[in-house]
């Protein structure tokens, strides 16, 4: 039977028919499920969450292949080019990747229309040349994705800006710089691409970002590992004089962990000196947001002194025995319940609605040591959202991208199964309603069809609401 919300006279009747969507021919003497099978089958299943979410959490955990045709012509092109921003988010190394290492794949894509009749939905690329889902040319010119060699949505690609055209006074570009993601919203400014903590006894199991540097450097290609505060200032203020839609909103100051000094500086003093630079050149032009470890209460009021809004101490995975497994220097540096307390006294600091910590949504499952089942995942999930929305502080979450340099890469290449991220997609929203919270400020406007993060779904899934550069920076600095 199918879901109420596709009964007959329904209001989704009429667009939600499944004899209208595209069945894979060998369905009936398949031994497994297709992929389509298993898409369709947990959009029916979940109807109360967005089919477009259902779609993009399979692409974003499973990567898709380019043909050759839906390449970008790098920055010579109309489009704008993935800037590898601070993790490879590819499923095979740059070697690999034939053609695609040499013409860069699009930043992201944003699907409409096809027999599902998507709403436009913004997703980061993630390439993987065995994917089921294929990006290519049809007759006429236009893009396409397809699934199992059918067609599925209408593909648009983000223009290339123009401050993309300009170069610093070095020659450095501002792709590389300060580039831009979630279609122009976000500036992403990864100013350490090494993490401190190092090899396999510190580094997080998931995490690439220092084989990412690494790959970079081996093939040739501009990598600032510390970026100068000047060249950051520099290529902000090319954004700022030719963005004059003023499509960037907000800027986020990241990179590797500090365990001892870079630049003479400690962790807060080190990301800090970024943002009071820009504070001072750019007054209230974006909402300043950090991603960096959770720090004692003293260093994190200097992140808000040097003028963050946004806090985001990222706890990554909420089960304790998987935490010290999957994250041991952060375990060993700072330890899990002082992680959590310091994420309540940033809350202090900030209020507890900037504050945004960010787990990795799927690793909970990752073999050997993860959950067995999609039951255990989901409760253990629940557990740490509800722990902290209970006390006003909004987590958010990145879809795990299985990268072949990673332990977890390499041990799990299929991710986590995609019903246990639809279920997580459903417990957040349920868990956010339930304490009466609203989607976290930073992200642009929710809503399927609205929402531009582009490595997740969980603004995809959420009421339709914005938080303006105002109201955040308003608010967080009362």
């Amino acid at each position: 039977m199918l879901p109420a919300a596709f009964a007959l006279g329904s209001p989704f009747s009429s667009r939600w028919r499944f004899d209208r969507l595209p069945r894979h021919p060998s369905l009936d003497d398949a031994l497994e499920p297709t992929r389509t099978a298993l898409v369709e089958g947990l959009i029916a299943r979940f109807p109360h969450i967005p089919r477009e979410a259902v779609l993009k959490e399979d692409l974003l955990r499973t990567g898709m292949a380019f043909d050759d045709s839906a390449l970008t012509d790098n920055l010579e092109g109309e489009v704008k080019p993935k800037s590898y921003f601070i993790f490879s988010f590819d499923q095979k190394p740059l070697a690999q990747l034939g053609e695609a290492a040499k013409r860069r794949p699009p930043e992201e894509v944003a699907l409409t229309g096809g027999p599902y009749e998507l709403r436009r939905t913004i997703v980061s690329v993630r390439v993987n040349p065995d994917s089921p889902y294929r990006v290519s040319r049809d007759e006429s010119g236009a893009l396409r994705l397809s699934l199992e060699g059918r067609v599925i949505a209408d593909v648009g690609l983000p223009p290339m800006p123009e401050y993309y055209r300009h170069t610093l006074a070095n020659g450095k570009t501002v792709m590389e710089t300060a580039p831009t993601i979630q279609w122009g919203y976000l500036i992403y400014l990864t100013v350490l691409r090494l993490c401190q903590y190092f090899g396999a006894k510190e580094e997080c199991q998931y995490c690439d970002i220092n084989h990412n540097w690494r790959q970079h450097k081996q093939e040739g290609r501009p990598y600032t590992g510390v970026k100068p505060v000047d060249d950051v200032l520099e290529a902000l203020a090319i954004i700022d004089r030719y963005d004059t839609a003023k499509a960037s909103k907000a800027y986020t100051l990241t990179g590797g962990s500090v365990t001892s000094k870079v630049d003479g500086l400690e962790e807060a003093d080190f990301y800090g000196r970024y943002a009071q630079a820009i504070e001072e050149r750019f007054p209230g032009r974006w909402i300043g947001k950090v991603v960096a470890q959770a720090l004692p209460k003293a260093d994190v009021q200097s992140y808000h002194d040097y003028g963050i809004r946004i806090y985001h101490p990222n706890y990554e995975v909420w089960d304790k025995r998987l935490f010290e497994i999957i994250c041991p220097g952060k375990e060993r540096y700072v330890g899990r319940e002082e992680w959590h307390r310091r994420i309540f006294d940033a809350a202090e600091v900030f209020g507890a609605r900037y504050v945004i910590p960010n787990f990795v949504a799927g690793v909970e499952m990752a073999k050997p040591f993860g959950f067995q089942t999609v039951d255990e995942a989901i409760a253990s999930t629940a557990e740490g959202l509800d722990y902290f929305m209970s006390r006003g502080v909004t987590p958010r979450f990145t879809t795990w991208c299985p990268e072949p340099a990673t332990p977890l890469g390499r041990d799990n290449p299929e991710g986590a199964p995609l019903e246990y991220h639809i279920r997580l997609l459903e417990v957040y929203r349920e868990t956010l309603e339930k304490h009466g919270l609203k989607p976290p400020p930073g992200y642009g406007v929710a809503g399927a069809g609205n929402a531009v993060f582009s490595v997740s779904s969980f603004m995809d899934t959420l009421r339709p609401e914005d938080v303006t550069v105002e109201e955040a920076v308003g608010a967080a600095a009362a």
